[in-house]
């Protein structure tokens, strides 16, 4: 996992490795031990998968129907561990008293950074305990992850969720209003209406500190919309914001186009499965061209189905915003000729222009960066390739090789085209580049 490793106080620095190591062993081992006695006094069985990795940064127990009682057993184990920095707990059941135990845990550690609670009924008194704890900012918890999961039925559509409805939105807005160290928090799939999206929204506006935001899956509609609207007018925090399937139409594009205007933060915005046609689709990329501080690099309106007209009003607007890439669905009357010429493999054309210039791939990619570095926002990254004339290629072929170049949600590592690049003369294709090249 992407997570930030927890440094040794300087007590430990100051001991040699072998003593160190010595203590970590000794210090699992009493770990272990204490977990064996809390699941004996709570009557549940141990779960052999968490006792063979104490030791490591990365902790999965998904699915392993742990319940309330094996969710703090757990708890129990992690009050003094030093090494587990994630933690999944997807699909446990653990409801309001493994909620419970998770807080009182977390107010001892400080080593645990993200957490999955997705999938758990925690229900209204389980939203009161998070909020009350998040707001006492009593952790080093940084991504907090409190979805639930579709499951589709032979006759309907069914979510496992928290449910934490309306109420629990106005709890979570609250913690919002007061938490600072919170950075990504995931609320997709929960019941949040008008009511509870209003709260949340209100909790945003004065939040400083969350960048990463999924509110997908909801029911904001278009009152939410415009709540949200406000909170892209005024808050300048946020890069990444998620309100796919939220029943907003035209009139809660509108909305959301009036922060747009403003906005100089958000980065990513996702509009997709939401009733929205071109003509809202039209209202959200105008209000970026009115916006010269936007930084939005992705716009996913990828359900709208647009005209060639709207792609051709959206050439203006990359023209004053390079790095931004929109997401729709196809182009109506679009020749078939174009189309294929628009789908052209672009590391095909990079690969010639290199051939005729002598140089590697890595080299006409490396020129991209003036800094030499060999890593790029992928705004700067589209913009550079928008921006130079040795090897024309389009959005869509740009947006191709971000697919293939990303080593990170907003970053691309121009080493991966070492991976990508054709093989010179004499060289064999790897059956993997084979069928990049093929497709």
């Amino acid at each position: 996992p992407s997570t930030v490793m927890k440094e040794k106080p300087a007590w430990e620095n100051s001991e040699t490795d072998l003593e160190a190591e010595d203590n970590e062993k000794f210090f699992t081992t009493g770990q272990r031990e204490l977990y064996l006695e809390a699941c004996k006094l709570l009557n549940v069985v141990p779960v052999s998968y968490f006792i063979r990795n104490m030791e490591e940064p990365y902790m999965n127990l998904n699915h392993h129907g742990l319940g309330p009682k094996g969710t703090k057993a757990i708890a129990i184990a992690l009050v003094s561990n030093t090494t587990i920095i994630k933690l999944e707990l997807e699909d446990n059941c653990i409801m309001e008293e493994g909620v419970l135990s998770l807080v009182e845990m977390l107010q001892e550690n400080y080593y645990l950074q993200e957490l999955n609670i997705s999938d758990n009924d925690l229900g209204l008194e389980g939203a009161k305990i998070i909020s009350e704890f998040l707001q006492r900012n009593a952790s080093s918890l940084w991504k907090l992850k409190l979805s639930g999961e579709p499951w589709e039925g032979n006759l309907s559509f069914h979510c496992f969720h928290n449910q934490f409805s309306d109420q629990g939105g106005e709890q979570l807005g609250q913690m919002l209003a007061l938490n600072v160290g919170l950075k990504s928090l995931d609320l997709s799939w929960n019941h949040f209406h008008i009511r509870g999206a209003v709260a949340l929204c209100n909790g945003l506006r004065a939040n400083v500190t969350l960048k990463t935001l999924d509110l997908s899956m909801n029911g904001f509609g278009n009152e939410g919309a415009l709540a949200l609207g406000e909170v892209l007018r005024l808050s300048n925090c946020l890069v990444f914001l998620d309100v796919s399937g939220n029943d907003i139409n035209n009139d809660g594009a509108s909305k959301l186009s009036r922060g747009l205007e403003y906005n100089e933060s958000l980065r990513v915005l996702k509009l997709s499965l939401n009733p929205i046609t071109m003509d809202g689709a039209t209202l959200l990329v105008m209000s970026i061209k009115k916006n010269p501080k936007s930084r939005l690099e992705e716009l996913d309106i990828s359900n709208v189905l647009v005209t060639e007209q709207f792609t051709k009003m959206l050439d203006g607007v990359y023209a004053v915003h390079p790095q931004l890439d929109v997401l729709y669905k196809a182009v109506q009357g679009l020749e078939e000729k174009k189309a294929l010429f628009l789908c052209k493999n672009p590391m095909k054309l990079i690969q010639s222009y290199a051939d005729k210039n002598h140089i590697s791939i890595l080299d006409f990619f490396k020129s991209l960066n003036p800094t030499g570095a060999m890593q790029m926002t992928v705004g700067e990254f589209r913009k550079t390739l928008l921006q130079q004339s040795e090897v024309p290629v389009n959005h869509s072929q740009i947006r191709e090789l971000v697919r293939k170049l990303q080593e990170k949600p907003g970053m691309v590592n121009l080493r991966s085209a070492r991976a990508t690049a054709a093989p010179g003369p004499g060289q064999v294709t790897p059956p993997s580049l084979l069928l990049w090249f093929l497709t």
